[in-house]
């Protein structure tokens, strides 16, 4: 069983595609999206149950080169 998380991403100005492009490489994500609004991308992943959700998200997304600002949301139970 995993956990579903999502993760808004603000980037620095004009480097959204760059780090959608690095987010894809690391193939952690089940589904990633560019929006409207304080954040420029967000992103859909499973983290396995047996991993701490913030140390997997410091890994994996915080990272990368040119984001600023990461905003996680943790889920319960989906309808």
């Amino acid at each position: 069983m995993s956990n579903c998380v999502f993760v808004q991403i603000r980037c620095a100005p004009g480097t959204t595609y760059q780090v959608a492009d690095a987010i894809a490489l690391k193939e952690i994500h089940s589904e990633l999206y560019s929006t409207s609004g304080e954040y420029d991308l967000m992103m859909k992943l499973y983290i396995p149950e047996d991993q701490d959700v913030g140390h997997f998200i410091n890994e994996n997304v915080a990272g990368i080169p040119q984001i600023q600002r990461t905003l996680t949301t943790m889920t319960f139970r989906a309808f």
